[in-house]
């Protein structure tokens, strides 16, 4: 998600997306329902796909686009530059981690429910989307793999959850060389030209540690998606994919985990909400799913795949600040705050 902002007293907002996949309909459902925004023009590399869609919407119109908005650090720090050069705001995905799951874990943490956090877990485990998705190729290339396809919602939850991280250790792996396709192009085989196991630690600023496994490798994992670990309590905390994903706590003499109420976050959020929750932030103030934060996830990911090539550690070359929380905020308190802008 890429938005530009000259000032945040206009309002509503006209805005264009950009690719129109599978995920789309979520972002359009969200956005469609805000007073703050109108949806002017959309764009794929399927141009049917972009006039139905427009079609659909008032006051929008179709175009054809091609091209990746950024894979790497050097593209990600131009962004960044044009934006800064043009006086206008970038902000990036993912959103979910501002809803009631990740939010409630942070609310937990800041409350020192666990004491002083040491260290963290993240993990993703999946046998590969080729079994479900129709066209998963680029899955598989330059750009693709675990770590760039799931890595970004992990390391933005540790990000919010402990701080900015300064150095990252790794090692990865391709046990396949090539994965076979299912559905309609069954039995075509698809060459794979990243690791896709890829497992690291990622050292804070905060002094914490985490340890993070993304892979397309296996069939599932029962490990809690993420779980900070404090000098008197665990965190169990739900997927980072998702909004309102279970967070539970355990302390040291506890029988069990118990299920935390929701603390903090959008309530019932929805792609799109960090679009509307930037809009919502006054022009001189950073937003919470800022292109800083974003790059710094980027450099991340792209270290830790140099860590696991070089077989070393990796200092980081950017910084972020930890995100402003988001208070427990319904639907309705949502939609009062856009009104007033």
């Amino acid at each position: 998600m890429l938005s530009t902002l000259v000032t945040s007293e206009v309002t509503p907002h006209r805005l264009g997306i950009v690719g129109l996949g599978v995920i789309s309909a979520f972002y359009l459902e969200t956005l469609a329902a805000s007073d703050a925004v109108v949806i002017t023009a959309v764009a794929d590399l399927d141009s049917g796909r972009a006039r139905t869609v427009a079609d659909a919407l008032p006051a929008a119109h179709a175009m054809t686009v091609a091209g990746l908005l950024a894979v790497t650090l050097a593209e990600g720090r131009s962004i960044l530059t044009a934006a800064a050069h043009a006086g206008v705001r970038v902000g990036s995905a993912p959103d979910t981690v501002l809803g009631t799951g990740i939010q409630t874990a942070r609310a937990a943490i800041d409350h020192g429910l666990s004491g002083r956090p040491v260290a963290a877990s993240a993990v993703m485990v999946t046998a590969g989307h080729e079994l479900w998705h129709p066209n998963p190729d680029f899955y598989y290339r330059a750009g693709g793999g675990p770590l760039f396809d799931m890595g970004p919602y992990y390391i933005t939850a540790l990000i919010h959850l402990l701080g900015p991280i300064r150095s990252v250790t790794g090692a990865s792996s391709r046990p396949q060389d090539h994965r076979i396709r299912t559905g309609p192009r069954a039995g075509e085989s698809i060459p794979v030209l990243v690791d896709t196991h890829v497992t690291g630690v990622l050292e804070h600023l905060s002094g914490a540690l985490s340890t993070i496994t993304m892979s397309f490798d296996s069939t599932a994992t029962v490990a809690s998606p993420i779980e900070v670990h404090g000098t008197e309590g665990t965190l169990a905390v739900g997927d980072p994919n998702t909004f309102d994903g279970p967070t539970s706590h355990r302390r040291v003499n506890d029988g069990g985990f118990h299920l935390l109420d929701p603390l903090a976050g959008y309530v019932d959020g929805a792609r799109g909400i960090g679009l509307r929750d930037q809009i919502r932030t006054p022009h001189r103030v950073t937003a919470r799913a800022n292109g800083e934060l974003a790059l710094h996830v980027l450099d991340v990911m792209e270290s830790l795949q140099r860590a696991a090539t070089a077989g070393r550690r990796v200092d980081l070359t950017t910084d972020a600040e930890r995100p402003v929380p988001v208070p427990l905020t319904t639907r309705a308190e949502r939609r009062g705050s856009e009104g007033r802008r």
